[in-house]
């Protein structure tokens, strides 16, 4: 129990970890990191995984060396990419099915309902949107295949996205994840860049909630 326990951990708080990681794994910690970001984008039952933290945490260790910035940066923005494509492929081909499903087990299908709500005011554009919104991110491209948004429009939207998502996390970490109350405060930073990019989500809440007054 105590090693189930100990994987869970990592998962779920894999930039906390990234050091030991880098320490003790090297350059397979190049691959470890991607199968996270494509686990998180790409299969809907893993919508808890790290996204937004994990990035600024890389960015933060390729400013010291530990990380090279644009091997890191190219490698996590291809599994940004091939998850939401895994996703999109899923929801295109089975999605009906486990959308109709309103108990299934694994699947919240609140989240479902709400980027589907997300993707039925927004179309096409959620793909981009949805990658600074945890959760949403997860499903927007399951969404998106059941809508069967086109292939190529989908891919477009996917790489914008994708390329939006990752070179604006990595590069604030490598800018500002190395200042002295970052360091002093790290856990503290990592759950300020969640809620910050929980915010958004959050203010269309409330307008949604105001409308409906």
């Amino acid at each position: 129990m105590d090693i189930i326990h100990t994987i869970i951990d990592y998962l779920l708080h894999f930039e906390v970890h990234l050091d030991y990681v880098i320490t003790n794994y090297h350059s397979w910690t190049y691959l470890f990191l991607f199968l996270i970001i494509f686990i998180e984008t790409g299969f809907i039952i893993m919508p808890f995984l790290p996204g937004d933290s994990l990035l600024f945490a890389v960015g933060a260790f390729a400013s010291r060396g530990s990380l090279n910035f644009w091997s890191i940066g190219g490698t996590l923005l291809l599994a940004a990419i091939l998850g939401d494509t895994v996703n999109y492929s899923v929801g295109k081909f089975i999605g009906t099915r486990i959308f109709s499903q309103k108990n299934h087990k694994l699947l919240n299908t609140e989240h479902l309902d709400k980027a589907h709500k997300f993707y039925a005011k927004y179309g096409a554009k959620t793909i981009i949107l949805a990658r600074f919104i945890p959760i949403v991110r997860t499903f927007a491209p399951f969404v998106a295949g059941i809508g069967k948004m086109s292939y190529k429009k989908f891919m477009s939207y996917n790489v914008i996205g994708a390329t939006l998502w990752i070179f604006s996390f990595i590069p604030l970490g490598y800018f500002f994840g190395n200042l002295p109350f970052i360091q002093r405060n790290f856990k503290f930073a990592m759950l300020a860049i969640v809620l910050i990019s929980i915010f958004p989500g959050l203010i269309e809440f409330i307008r949604e909630k105001r409308k409906s007054v």
